[in-house]
């Protein structure tokens, strides 16, 4: 039997499901159970353990309000495929969650939605281990894979009625997990197509993201066209993430960092530019030499850096220690430093090469490109002052 499904094809349901209940009353009460459970379901099991949930009890759901799954659902990426994932619902009860476990959108047939309402399994309800144990959809989270469990397989006991078949839906353009589609019933109406009938639907669901994807890029690239033909040298048009929809004078990239107002963006091939609005998505194109990016950090009280350019000026609050090496890099000049001479300044010693190296990384995504690397400095064209108590 494969780690994914919970029982072969023939399996006898009853008989199984009366074994699964004696495996797991052994195993939570230290007991030698008469057998071991399956490697996926241990796994899980000792991190549940661990976390003092009750399995004899329902573990507190604590649901978000209405109107927070109406904003989650509006910015949920699988929006835009609801639709098509809910059609799976036909005779199964359906959840799809976000990549927190919330449960999102919920169908099926009355009388199964009646009974998920008794176990707690609704809109708004968080579905984690740390939560409500064992279950297919938070092991799906943490194993990040897809998971099907039967009977007392689950955790809690009020879940051994059931079997669930879990599979996480990711993003086609970067793999990021987006959240998990779920398909659950009785436990002893499982039957093993609806394994295929979940990573089907998965797959098409992904394949209907990346045509969505692909098809806002093509309007981007159609609206926009003008701006590229009218704009000289290297320009890149992007959307709110980053992604390229038309490129002139530059080697065609899939993505560069994400745009944002008043925020310098390091490109390869076109080193540091200021991004531009449009109507739709992003004009970037290089700052140039002529451009001078005035920065100014204040740090009489907490930290705050503005930033000035051609468009108006941006402000973000910095950590202490990201100001810091901001006023290192000010003071070193153009020549630099290394990671081991800014762990010097910083902690006295060059042991926190990998500390500094993050600490960069985190201020370079907050202030964007104004800090360039190998050495690290400040980037050209951007000029600092610094006001001190």
């Amino acid at each position: 039997m494969g780690d994914f499904s919970a029982v072969r094809p023939g399996t006898d349901l009853t008989r199984h499901a009366r074994e699964l209940r004696r495996v797991h009353d052994a195993v939570l009460t230290g007991a030698r159970p008469p057998h071991r459970p399956r490697a996926l379901v241990e796994r899980s099991w000792s991190r549940v353990l661990g976390l003092g949930l009750d399995p004899g009890r329902a573990n507190a759901r604590d649901p978000v309000p209405f109107d927070e799954v109406e904003r989650l659902r509006r910015e949920s990426p699988l929006s835009v495929v609801i639709d098509d994932l809910l059609r799976l619902a036909d005779g199964f009860l359906l959840v799809v969650t976000d990549a927190e476990g919330v449960i999102l959108w919920r169908a099926g047939p009355p009388a199964l939605l009646r009974r998920a309402d008794v176990l707690g399994f609704g809109e708004g309800a968080q579905w984690t281990e740390s939560v409500v144990g064992t279950n297919a959809i938070g092991t799906a989270l943490v194993e990040a894979a897809p998971v099907q469990l039967f009977s007392a397989e689950h955790f809690e006991q009020a879940q051994h009625a059931w079997y669930c078949t879990a599979h996480p839906v990711h993003d086609p353009r970067t793999g990021e997990m987006l959240g998990i589609v779920d398909v659950s019933g009785p436990a002893l109406t499982l039957h093993p197509a609806i394994e295929a009938l979940v990573a089907t639907g998965v797959r098409l669901a992904e394949a209907q993201l990346w045509r969505h994807h692909a098809d806002r890029l093509e309007r981007l690239r159609r609206t926009a066209a003008h701006v590229v033909a009218a704009t000289p040298g290297p320009v890149l048009i992007v959307d709110e993430q980053g992604w390229v929809a038309a490129a002139s004078g530059v080697a065609a990239r899939d993505r560069i960092g994400a745009p944002r107002e008043g925020a310098a963006l390091g490109v390869p091939g076109m080193g540091l530019c200021l991004p531009e609005r449009l109507p739709e998505g992003w004009l970037v194109r290089p700052a140039g030499p002529q451009v001078t990016i005035q920065a100014t950090l204040d740090v009489r009280a907490a930290p705050v850096l503005e930033v000035r350019g051609e468009s108006e000026p941006w402000r973000t609050p910095l950590t202490r220690r990201h100001a810091e090496i901001l006023g290192l890099l000010a003071a070193c000049g153009p020549g630099g430093l290394t990671a081991a001479q800014m762990s010097r300044f910083l902690y006295g010693d060059a042991d926190h090469v990998i500390t500094v190296r993050a600490e960069v990384s985190r201020l370079r995504r907050a202030i964007g490109a104004l800090v360039a690397t190998n050495p690290y400095r400040l980037a050209a064209g951007v000029v600092l002052t610094i006001l001190r108590p």
